[in-house]
């Protein structure tokens, strides 16, 4: 045990945090994209305890996470498109907006009164283990105060959220580093409405036609990720920043910031880029030497869309 909150994610303590999920608590558990604080999808109080905890509005739907593919036709409507790109892309950092099948008056909440339900499977044993455990779906959006950065270590959790969860089981730094893809599959045509750890060109690959980019409705999101300000640190951020300026803390990328502080790949990979973003955005956010973050332009492709869109919404205004 690492504190009176944080623990190592052994057998053991994923049973607690299986029991705890199942009295209504709140356990933070890693997966392969971030850290998420977690509550049973099926208890109405435990997740009106995520909104307060995160401070998030209520309109913004959660996802929920599932470790079994042969769940999702008793949680969801799907058909042989959905439940092929699931065989594929599962477990991983891909999330579907489907129809709700469920009308239960326990998952309100948890999908913003919306007739549309956010669900994936985690590619992390720890998350996997924990719902296996627990029985049911657990929603579990980041584990960080709304609009601040996202969290990739269980330290960051603790940081951010410290006594408000009761349990965060640590599960080491995460792989992807950045939030799931989320598509809605509802209609004809397939919609990224956030991009993230699944790539639009490994998903038109796969599908073998265009799948469409929308931002959604800020003020009346379809799914998480779409508010206009999120992910955001404190200082003030400057993005596309070839040269930092006096004041700024500057991560680079690739080849560009010999001078920066922290390069999030010196090579220029954008899965490393990615895993290493929101950990950096920590770092730097908490330095007290530069009062701004500068950061390089990102290659607009395959992770880049998801990296330039975590670094538009937190440096918005």
């Amino acid at each position: 045990m690492k504190n009176e909150y944080i623990f190592d994610a052994t057998p053991e303590h994923i049973e607690q945090g299986a029991s705890i999920i199942q009295k209504g608590g709140l356990v933070v558990m890693p997966t392969e994209t971030v850290y998420g604080l977690g509550a049973s999808a099926y208890n109405a109080h435990a997740v009106a305890r995520i909104f307060e905890a995160k401070n998030r509005p209520t309109f913004n739907p959660l996802i929920s996470h599932i470790s079994e593919i042969d769940f999702l036709s008793q949680y969801a409507e799907t058909d042989e498109r959905v439940i092929a790109l699931a065989k594929y892309f599962w477990p991983g950092p891909l999330t579907f907006v489907l129809k709700r099948k469920d009308m239960s008056s326990s998952l309100d909440l948890a999908c913003a009164g919306l007739p549309t339900v956010t669900v994936r499977m985690p590619k992390h044993p720890v998350a996997l283990a924990l719902i296996q455990a627990a029985g049911v779906p657990i929603v579990a959006p980041s584990a960080n105060r709304s609009q601040t950065i996202s969290p990739t270590t269980a330290e960051h959790v603790w940081q951010s959220l410290g006594t408000r969860v009761d349990m965060i089981l640590d599960g080491g730094a995460c792989s992807v580093g950045v939030e799931s893809t989320i598509i809605d599959v509802t209609g004809k045509d397939i919609v990224i409405l956030r991009p993230g750890g699944v790539s639009k060109e490994d998903l038109e690959l796969f599908l073998h036609e265009p799948v469409l980019l929308s931002h959604g409705n800020p003020k009346l999101p379809s799914s998480p990720g779409q508010m206009l300000k999120h992910y955001a640190p404190s200082h003030a951020l400057r993005i596309n920043a070839i040269h930092p300026e006096a004041d700024e803390f500057f991560i680079g990328f690739g080849e560009i910031g010999p001078e920066a502080h922290l390069n999030l790949s010196h090579s220029g990979d954008l899965n490393e880029a990615a895993s290493h973003l929101f950990d950096y955005l920590h770092q730097a956010d908490e330095q007290t030497v530069f009062p701004r973050i500068a950061i390089a332009p990102i290659p607009e492709v395959g992770l880049g869309l998801a990296i330039n869109d975590r670094i538009r919404r937190a440096a918005y205004k």
